[in-house]
């Protein structure tokens, strides 16, 4: 079982935090982000991780090595030049017919494993997680006619619900015929495209832990609810080594 792990980008929404440091080594109580990834994916009985790198690239490669520690494979793919979130797939020529695809800077207690098969199973070309996000208006927001002005409703500070993507996907290897070589291409370009295709991809939608460590709000909320939920986000793997 194959993952690869898009740990590439700047992080600059996390600034000052990843000044010096690439996102996911940012900390998270005793550890680094991407270890609590990379230990999951270890236990959900993936045995191969890619880990496409730029930014800061030797100090991700110092801290994770070649995996061994955790009882699997650890190799690296790198970008010349900036390619998003999906067009560094088109650089790794050895993916299997399946390989799960996820953000390295997710805090989730998703079955990883579930996934994988849920997708195989089914026969998906792509299998996107969901989760159920709620988003709060900060202000009061009006309705009204575009012609005269005239006011004909009013919410104060409304929350709006959103299925919203998790960073966590499964691919089949046909996938890679929808990404162009050599130029930036996010996963918002391949869903887009995908759809307009009529190709088959359904989600998966999840409803136990997820967050995002993307802005330092949602970064002091994970140090803040890690200890709580650290028996559930990392299970002991075999080969792991103390």
């Amino acid at each position: 079982m194959r993952a690869v792990i898009m740990a590439g980008g700047k992080g600059a929404r996390l600034r000052p935090f990843t000044t010096v440091i690439p996102k996911p080594l940012v900390p998270i109580g005793d550890m680094a982000i991407m270890e609590v990834v990379v230990r999951q994916l270890a236990h959900s009985g993936f045995d191969h991780i890619t880990v496409a790198v730029s930014h800061l690239a030797h100090l991700i490669i110092a801290y994770f090595g070649d995996g061994s520690r955790w009882g699997l494979k650890i190799d690296y793919s790198f970008e010349n030049k900036p390619l998003s979130t999906i067009g560094p797939l088109k650089l790794i020529e050895d993916l299997p017919d399946h390989f799960l695809v996820m953000n390295g800077d997710v805090l989730t207690d998703l079955d990883f494993g579930a996934v994988y098969r849920h997708h195989v199973e089914h026969g998906n070309l792509g299998t996107v997680t969901t989760f159920e996000r709620d988003v709060e208006i900060d202000f009061g927001v009006i309705r009204y006619d575009a012609g005269e002005n005239h006011i004909a409703g009013f919410m104060e500070k409304p929350v709006e619900h959103f299925n919203v993507c998790m960073g966590v996907n499964v691919f089949a290897k046909g996938i890679l015929d929808f990404v162009p070589d050599d130029v930036a291409f996010g996963f918002d370009d391949l869903l887009l495209k995908l759809i307009a295709e009529s190709e088959r991809i359904c989600a998966y939608p999840y409803k136990g832990y997820w967050l995002d460590i993307g802005r330092p709000d949602d970064y002091d909320r994970a140090n803040g609810e890690f200890d709580g939920l650290r028996d559930r986000l990392l299970p002991q793997h075999p080969g792991e080594k103390a």
